[in-house]
């Protein structure tokens, strides 16, 4: 099966496909239902485009492993991931109810106190995840989920590195430009510092509504 023949009603081991959620660079996700234990769960799968890329499926399953090793009420659940018999690989995660930080910002600045609380949170998880040796490396509104209650989760950990391992081509450069340390844009050594660099970008995006660093493309962004 391939992803773009993935519709309502497909059975995915042992889940039921629903509704498209959304995507990405790396992948597009489904809401689907878990016949086993009868929950709904967000189903990632691997783009189509990429799914003959052997590399871009190890960084994809990368996601899963850094992202089980996680038990933090501010990181998303993961619960298995797998790959069907054509070679379609998919990431089985909790389901949340609610709206991604780049959505809500779509609305301008937040008040102070949520932007600060929003803040916290993010910055609470990612604690967790640098103790646990994982460095995120694309903090970014679009992968801060916030629930209905209000709970940061954040998400696809599918550009993280784990202590001592790492997938990447010579020189590559991971992550989303406009919230890049100057390092990582140099391609050189990742730490929880680009991190940290990406929650300080996250937070004025917040608070100003618009972003620290100007520039139209990428180089432009990487001088600013």
């Amino acid at each position: 099966m391939r992803l773009s023949e993935v519709a309502v009603g497909d059975h995915i081991s042992h889940y039921r496909i629903g509704e498209f959620l959304g995507g990405g660079g790396m992948g597009r996700v489904y809401k689907a239902e878990d016949l086993n234990l009868g929950r709904t769960v967000a189903l990632k799968f691997l783009s189509a485009e990429l799914t003959r890329d052997d590399e871009a499926k190890q960084r994809f399953i990368l996601e899963a492993r850094a992202a089980s090793l996680l038990d933090h009420p501010n990181i998303c659940t993961i619960y298995e991931a797998g790959e069907t018999r054509p070679g379609q690989t998919w990431i089985a995660m909790a389901y949340y109810e609610g709206d991604t930080l780049r959505k809500r910002l779509t609305g301008g600045p937040l008040p102070v106190a949520m932007a600060v609380g929003f803040t916290r949170q993010i910055a609470e998880g990612l604690d967790a995840a640098h103790s646990a040796g994982i460095v995120h490396r694309d903090i970014k509104p679009a992968n801060v989920m916030i629930t209905g209650q209000g709970i940061v989760k954040v998400v696809d950990f599918g550009l993280a590195k784990l202590a001592g391992r790492t997938i990447t081509r010579t020189l590559e450069v991971l992550g989303t430009a406009a919230y890049m340390a100057p390092e990582q844009f140099r391609a050189g050594h990742v730490t929880p510092a680009t991190d940290l660099w990406a929650v300080g970008v996250v937070m004025y995006e917040m608070l100003t509504g618009c972003h620290p660093f100007a520039g139209e493309y990428e180089q432009q962004l990487m001088y600013s």
